[in-house]
């Protein structure tokens, strides 16, 4: 796969630290890291990085408008990045997938970005449907070919495209967020299977690419807690650890979202879900409310398990310090929800709070409240939603047990 050009190949050289961290695996070089090209380089192109002793180091996607200006394909010996070697890509990718679904989910990510060799590129299945979602805008010269490469046999694929490229795709390569690539017209949402569970997901205008998928092996350990118990799932979206408790025998669940469209959504994947027999006998309540707000309220009512999953509190490195503030009082009501010899399960998915830092916060606010706890276990990511360098590691979850 390659942009057809006549220029000469574009040829980087990069400060001697740049040079380390791309020999170290690192998917990134930044724009400041490139301390000589031999032209100016065009969106999408590859871009060959030579070091000091004018050896081949690596090759990758250029993108002049991004601070991010290479995305790694390629380290180490020369390759030829050619059909052959992206069919090669697609079918390494795939294989690591294939032992670990069956007919029971059938939603999951196929392709993870840069952990997966794709940078700035994620490919999301939803039974027959596909989600393609981009990052960089250096994939967009390249999308006819992409497409080629990976819509396989999917009755549907959907671009979704993040907010820093949706200018650039519409003005310049008539693209956008939401558009059919390959298919029919969609009706409503896609209907999937998740370890057994139906839910439906807008893979046209819903948050990531339609649903939640990272958070299924926590959903699973949610079920395996809540016999018998009540449940408080905060920020729970459309209900995806709602459902599993009440499959998990939850004598009931109340679920608070501050989106009605989400609180609707949840209706409608438990109305979906009714031919489960735990899942109709569950209690259910459904509360629109700012999560915030609402803790700090009076703690008049309390929960076996307590569910905490907010949305990324830090979406750069100068939101941390408020972020781990607004997750010390998401905490501290929290923890005051939960009953005697009840769960907590507090998630993060903001990647510039580091997994030990948000686990040292949960620890020490469990602490100041002078309960007693165990800690139970933590979790990262899922096999489907692998993390190889520092940037891609966001989700971690933790679960504490109080007397």
């Amino acid at each position: 796969m390659s942009v057809k050009t006549k220029l000469p190949a574009l040829r980087l050289r990069l400060t001697a630290a740049a040079e380390n961290i791309v020999r170290g695996g690192h998917p990134w070089v930044f724009a400041g890291s490139v301390r000589q090209q031999n032209r100016d380089g065009k969106m999408g192109e590859l871009a060959v990085v030579y070091d000091r002793d004018n050896k081949f180091l690596a090759v990758g996607l250029y993108d002049p408008a991004s601070p991010i200006r290479m995305r790694v394909l390629h380290v180490g010996k020369p390759a030829p990045i050619d059909r052959e070697w992206w069919r090669a890509l697609r079918a390494a990718t795939m294989a690591r997938r294939n032992s670990l679904f069956n007919d029971q989910t059938t939603g999951y990510r196929c392709i993870n970005g840069e952990s997966d060799g794709w940078p700035g590129l994620v490919l999301d299945r939803y039974d027959t449907a596909l989600v393609l979602k981009l990052y960089t805008a250096a994939w967009l010269p390249r999308l006819h070919e992409v497409v080629e490469l990976i819509r396989g046999g999917s009755q549907r694929l959907v671009l979704r495209l993040s907010r820093n490229i949706t200018e650039m795709a519409r003005e310049e390569f008539g693209l956008a967020d939401g558009q059919l690539l390959h298919g029919a017209p969609l009706d409503g949402p896609v209907i999937f299977r998740e370890s057994g569970l139906r839910f439906e997901a807008d893979v046209l205008s819903g948050q990531k690419t339609g649903f939640f998928l990272d958070q299924r092996e926590n959903r699973r350990l949610v079920e395996s807690l809540s016999t018998g118990g009540h449940v408080l799932n905060l920020f729970s979206y459309s209900g995806g650890f709602s459902l599993y408790a009440a499959r998990g025998g939850a004598a009931s669940v109340c679920s608070l979202d501050i989106n009605p469209h989400a609180l609707a959504a949840l209706e409608r994947n438990f109305a979906i879900n009714q031919d489960i027999a735990a899942v109709a006998a569950c209690a259910r309540e459904s509360v629109q409310a700012d999560a915030f707000a609402w803790l700090s309220g009076p703690a008049d009512r309390r929960f076996d398990l307590v569910v905490l999953d907010p949305p990324s509190l830090a979406k750069r490195d100068s939101e941390r310090p408020d972020a781990l503030n607004a997750y010390r009082r998401l905490l501290n009501g929290a923890m005051a929800r939960v009953n005697p010899n009840g769960m907590l399960v507090a998630a993060s998915c903001s990647a510039h709070v580091p997994a030990e830092e948000f686990f040292d916060l949960t620890r020490t606010t469990a602490r100041a409240t002078g309960r007693h706890f165990t800690e139970w276990r933590t979790t990262d990511h899922a096999a489907d939603h692998p993390a190889t360098f520092p940037e891609a590691r966001y989700l971690k979850c933790i679960y504490l047990r109080f007397s």
